[in-house]
């Protein structure tokens, strides 16, 4: 399967209602959502410095979106059932293979979109960190295109240090998505050394497109 998915209508009307609640509330602002691949499996990469930054890039896109979520908060049965509307997926940090991440592969491998945060959880002061294993785990595993995102405005409208939002302007800027043919083409016969370089490698590719976006 190679076509995007369709919205539920659930996840249609909550897309909607975010896309008026962020221009009405945080003069919500997004270019080059087009650099998007329209179908297919492709991985949407942001920087993480806010509580807002998933339904952000999310409602930025006009197909629907994979997520991760803690997997304690599925043992809410009201949020837990939201939550796989939603398109969400259990993951748990602690594990040292998520199955979150294989799940996500799989999503990819029948041509879906899906959200990874690279570097893991929320900046604590709005700056990039460096990113996790995931993404390289995600890109050298599938054949989607990696499309950096860098979101603005979003620790000061709600970073991991306040308890509410404030009505601050945030953007939403897409990247060219980046193939890793060559790096793919590597790991399929590196040792476990040298597969851990081509992950930094990776990241560091992407963290360099994330800093030119403006």
């Amino acid at each position: 399967m190679t076509g995007a998915a369709r919205m539920d209508p659930l996840y249609r009307v909550s897309w909607q209602f975010c896309r008026l609640v962020f221009r009405l509330c945080f003069r919500w602002q997004v270019e080059h959502v087009g650099r998007v691949p329209a179908e297919g499996g492709v991985i949407l990469a942001p920087n993480h410095a806010s509580f807002l930054d998933p339904p952000l890039v999310g409602a930025a896109v006009t197909r629907p979106v994979s997520y991760l979520a803690r997997k304690s908060l599925f043992s809410f049965p009201l949020l837990g059932w939201l939550l796989r509307r939603y398109r969400c997926i259990p993951v748990d940090r602690n594990a040292t293979a998520p199955a979150g991440l294989r799940t996500l592969l799989e999503r990819l491998q029948a041509g879906e979109a899906v959200l990874l945060f690279p570097e893991g959880t929320r900046s604590p002061d709005g700056s990039l960190r460096p990113a996790q294993v995931g993404l390289g785990l995600l890109v050298v595993r599938s054949q989607a295109p990696v499309v950096p995102v860098r979101l603005f405005g979003t620790y000061e409208a709600w970073s991991r240090h306040r308890r509410l939002p404030r009505p601050r302007p945030v953007r939403v800027v897409f990247g060219h998505p980046l193939d890793f043919a060559p790096q793919r083409r590597e790991a399929a016969s590196a040792d476990r050394a040298r597969l851990k370089a081509i992950y930094q490698e990776i990241a560091q590719v992407w963290e360099e497109a994330v800093r030119e976006l403006s």
